[in-house]
């Protein structure tokens, strides 16, 4: 089994520049990130810094978003949000230009909260503008745009698969783009009611990538009572090859100990 580490919500007591050599030492050789910094376009600097923590830790990134904006403040992201398309239409050179030199070709865009002041269609409308330029951006390194549902964001519309799908179709038939993919979330979908097992069945084969946490409590896998290694099987056997992403809430010190039992098992 493949798994990268999300270091945005994983190894968080460290310092994010440590997370990489912490997610090595645990065992791991990939490491996936959301927007790691506080603007668009950060400092030459910056970028650095976190590109050196990660070669230097000797892991592969596999994933980075775009920026989404201030999560903790409850953003989630630029790509629907009137009166910041330049600022996310500047932060796609940045995202390739690290996924170049890092080999990274997955980049999830968040789509944004809902806005009073704008109907859902003129958001929708700048959604697919900023999507189709997002995958023109990154298919010059041979990247791919992700799509994904969340969950616990009341204005987020993405909820179904069904949804970000619906989303993906009309900016491939509207731009005529082809590297635009669904991020299967098991643990949002499984939230937001969602069948997850015949969103596998139907789409696994072209799922761009897989990201799992247990529920209730996003914690890690065997605290809640997903299937998750029977959903993970599932998808492999129908045709998904790519990396499974942990992304879930569990302190450092335990973090990773369902692995260990899962390896210790075989």
């Amino acid at each position: 089994m493949t798994y990268t580490v999300n270091c945005s919500i994983l190894l968080t007591e460290l310092p994010l520049l440590e997370r990489p050599a912490a997610a090595k030492a645990a065992g791991f050789d990939a490491v996936e990130f959301w927007w790691p910094f506080e603007t668009s376009v950060p400092a030459d600097s910056e970028i650095t810094k976190f590109e050196n923590a990660i070669t230097d830790a000797g892991v592969q990134l596999t994933g980075l978003n775009f920026n989404a904006g201030n999560m903790p403040g409850g953003d989630r992201g630029l790509v629907s949000w009137k009166g910041r398309c330049s600022e996310f239409k500047d932060n796609i050179d940045v995202v390739a230009g690290i996924g170049e030199r890092l080999g990274c070709k997955a980049f999830n865009a968040l789509y944004g909260n809902r806005q009073d002041e704008f109907a859902p269609e003129e958001q929708d409308e700048l959604a697919v503008r900023n999507l189709a330029a997002a995958a023109e951006g990154v298919a010059r390194i041979g990247g791919t745009v992700l799509l994904e549902p969340v969950s616990g964001a009341p204005r987020y519309p993405l909820l179904t698969a069904a949804d970000a799908l619906k989303v993906i179709s009309r900016v491939k038939a509207e731009a005529g783009v082809g590297n635009i993919k669904l991020l299967a979330d098991f643990y949002h979908l499984s939230v937001n009611g969602d069948d997850v097992e015949s969103v596998i069945e139907n789409h696994a084969k072209d799922f761009g990538h897989i990201q799992i946490a247990d529920n209730p409590g996003r914690g890690a896998p065997g605290t809640g009572t997903l299937p998750l290694g029977e959903w993970i099987a599932r998808s492999r056997e129908l045709g998904y090859q790519g990396y499974i992403g942990l992304e879930y809430k569990e302190p450092q010190e335990t973090a990773f100990s369902w692995a260990i039992r899962e390896h210790a098992a075989k």
